[in-house]
């Protein structure tokens, strides 16, 4: 009984020790545990301020039929992570999002509502995070456990992620909405600045995402919001999706509508270092693949605290690289063994050759705008979060 109550002091106590027992417990039992006493609840706060590594939740296999891989895999891993999500983007196969499946007990088929699909994701998540959530052909992604696990270009069939962003200093991470008015040609170009697009000299990555590109107008619109966004010292990378099905932050909550337009996120901060490489249609061999990967390397960004995205045209792949599987994403962990790779195969590309790190802007002398629109090529992008002391910890 008395190293029972000696134990207990300790614990109520002793702010190091308790520190160090909470270091060990997932996120949402560290913050039950926060409701103990005011000590713990201190002691948890100093712990969460320490974890500002990116986690992600990737869903690979198809399961029962009620409910998407990725809400599944969610429901079970956010038990898990030591991270508290500020912001989050999944991304899931189109088809199985809101596809058909079997209905056993009425024996007939039913279509799997994408709307349903993406409150039950959302609902999963803390009520403040912001969430970008977008459907696509396929599915670019890292399998749970390590960074350094074969990333998998999975072109047919259910699969998704979940990127779990916490509120990492020195960064901030912001959503980003715009929806083509068809009573007005012109877009607002205020919008940008209201976005935190322009007028912001922390900008260094925005990654957009074009939805309901087959509609008419949509290429032109898309041009618009490029275009004006296209400075030697931000990189711009992404492509054209399906749809997006959540979007939401502390004060907005769209939902996806008839109308085409485009979505994204904006990564500002001055420790943010990033670089894209085009692999080009002649890019069809691993030979030119690793070549493309070799010019991405001579970079040199960190690759501590860095994720890596792939946005590639649906026709290439396997069908492109005459049935080889795996071709880019293979090429990529040869010379990035360290990060994580996550993206989808799309219906156009967004980026170009471009390094940005600190002040060195790579062609920062030519006043030629490179051309960002693609068709039938894919863009690789590493994002470097910066390496502060909480994230070495």
């Amino acid at each position: 009984m008395e190293s029972a109550a000696k134990g207990a002091y300790v614990l109520a106590n002793l702010a190091e020790v308790v520190e160090r027992v909470l270091g060990f417990l997932p996120t949402k039992a560290l913050l039950r545990a926060a409701c103990v006493c005011r000590l713990w609840r201190e002691c948890a706060r100093r712990t969460l301020r320490t974890r500002q590594r990116i986690a992600w939740v990737s869903a690979l296999e198809p399961g029962p039929a009620e409910n998407h891989a990725l809400v599944r895999a969610l429901a079970r891993e956010l038990e898990k992570v030591h991270v508290l999500p500020q912001t989050v983007l999944y991304i899931a196969d189109a088809e199985t999002f809101s596809g058909h499946e079997e209905c056993h007990e009425q024996k007939k088929a039913r279509k799997r509502n994408s709307k349903e699909t993406a409150l039950a994701l959302e609902k999963l998540l803390p009520k403040r995070c912001q969430v970008l959530g977008l459907v696509t052909p396929g599915i670019v992604v890292t399998p749970m456990g390590s960074s350094s696990n074969q990333p998998q270009e999975i072109e047919e069939g259910e699969a998704g992620f979940a990127l779990l962003f916490p509120k990492i200093d020195g960064v901030k991470i912001h959503t980003f909405h715009f929806s083509k008015d068809v009573k007005n040609r012109v877009f607002d170009e205020s919008k940008f600045a209201e976005a935190g697009l322009k007028n912001n000299p922390d900008l260094r990555v925005v990654l957009l995402f074009g939805y309901n590109s087959w509609k008419t107008g949509a290429t032109r619109f898309l041009h618009q919001i490029v275009n004006p966004l296209n400075e030697k010292s931000i990189i711009l990378a992404g492509g054209q999706v399906e749809s997006f099905t959540s979007l939401t932050s502390e004060n907005h909550h769209a939902q996806p509508g008839d109308a085409c337009g485009v979505v994204g996120l904006a990564f500002s901060g001055a420790q943010i270092q990033s670089a894209t490489v085009l692999l080009d249609q002649d890019v069809a061999d691993e030979r030119t693949a690793e070549a493309a990967m070799q010019r991405l390397k001579a970079a040199n960004i960190p690759e501590h605290n860095t994720i890596g995205f792939m946005f590639a045209c649906v026709g290439r792949g396997y069908r492109h690289y005459k049935t080889k599987r795996n071709m880019e994403a293979d090429a990529f962990r040869k010379f990035f063994p360290n990060v994580p790779l996550f993206g989808f195969f799309g219906h156009g590309e967004i980026g170009c050759d471009r390094i940005v790190t600190g002040n060195f802007v790579l062609r920062e002398c030519n006043d030629i705008k490179d051309d960002l629109l693609h068709g039938y090529t894919t863009v690789m992008t590493l994002i470097h979060l910066g390496s502060t002391k909480a994230n070495q910890a």
